[in-house]
């Protein structure tokens, strides 16, 4: 045996314990409960989703993986994991169908070949009908299908006219509001409801402020894809809350057009370069969606028919999110 002066020492006759190669198994379809009703969800799909929609759905991160690792009986149907999520079922419903026909159109079905197959030549090297800024590398509108993705999230405080029935003060017995100012709220809600048009509110900020940049924005979206008297995709309330949520999706227009869009082939795809050059644009809301906030009054009547005016002030916080979706 070596001294303990010697620069070799003694190494142990024993192997070194193994290492686990344990690891966790990554889910292939999520389940997720929302607010009652359960979704069976791919992984891909849930990947493609927004990010504005992914951060209401997890908001503390999407873990892809189950808590369980494999091997130890936890790749059960009994075992798997729910997510429960509080979201609308019926707007996840709507972006999901919204994103599922869209991606069938573009790239097609088992009955139809989709219109990327029939625009595919734009992307072959030295392809003379998309110029060198447009190249495919920089440019995923060739591959991609691409969906704009407003959503506007609206808080609205009321304030009852003087000597109306329902009071701001709050009961003194349970510090509750009262039934005739939570029944006023409500009311006000389904006004608020009814108002579906996307543009009619920020249209009325930049007339009101003359806001240079908020038309610009309008004039952007509407030669991207949107009409200026296009109503909210889907839009409701939230329950137990003064807010409504709406979302509007629309395929963004890239300039690429088919002369057949139900048989498409490539004898009929044509390419506006000054459309796309706007679509370009958008890219900068890939994967980083932008928001705007800003506060809007108005004046709404609640008054039953054939009852006397009821006029209610509404002050009402909105939060607009615009992004753009790759499929």
């Amino acid at each position: 045996m070596a001294t303990s002066s010697s620069p070799i020492t003694q190494v142990s006759q024993h192997a070194p314990a193994p290492i686990s190669s344990l690891q966790p198994q990554l889910l292939t379809r999520l389940t997720l409960d929302l607010r009652g009703q359960k979704f069976s969800v791919d992984r891909e799909t849930i990947m493609n989703l927004p990010e504005s929609v992914l951060l209401c759905l997890f908001p503390n991160g999407l873990v892809l993986s189950r808590q369980s690792t494999a091997g130890d009986g936890g790749d059960s149907d009994e075992d798997e994991d729910v997510y429960a999520v509080d979201f609308d079922p019926q707007c996840f419903s709507f972006v999901l169908s919204f994103f599922r026909q869209a991606q069938d159109t573009f790239y097609g079905t088992s009955n139809f070949p989709g219109l990327y197959q029939a625009q595919q030549h734009l992307v072959e090297p030295g392809s003379q009908n998309i110029p060198a800024e447009f190249a495919p590398s920089q440019n995923p509108l060739l591959t991609k299908q691409a969906i704009i993705v407003l959503r506007e999230e609206l808080e609205y405080f009321a304030i009852p006219p003087k000597g109306d029935k329902a009071k701001t003060s709050a009961d003194p017995k349970t510090g509750q509001p009262s039934p005739d100012l939570i029944d006023l709220k409500k009311e006000c809600g389904q006004k608020l409801l009814e108002k579906r048009s996307i543009f009619t509110a920020l249209q009325r900020n930049v007339s009101k402020e003359n806001n240079l940049a908020e038309q610009h924005l309008i004039d952007m979206l509407c030669m991207s894809g949107f009409e200026r008297d296009d109503s909210w995709g889907y839009r409701a309330l939230e329950p137990n809350r003064c807010c409504i949520s709406s979302i509007a999706l629309v395929l963004l227009k890239t300039g690429i057009g088919h002369a057949t869009p139900s048989d498409p082939t490539p004898a009929g795809v044509t390419v506006d370069n000054a459309q796309m050059a706007t679509a370009q644009k958008l890219l900068l809301f890939w994967r980083k969606p932008a928001r705007k906030c800003w506060w809007d009054g108005l004046d709404v009547d609640i008054a039953k028919s054939g009852e006397a005016p009821r006029i209610v002030k509404l002050w009402s916080r909105r939060v607009w999110t615009l992004e753009l979706s790759l499929i």
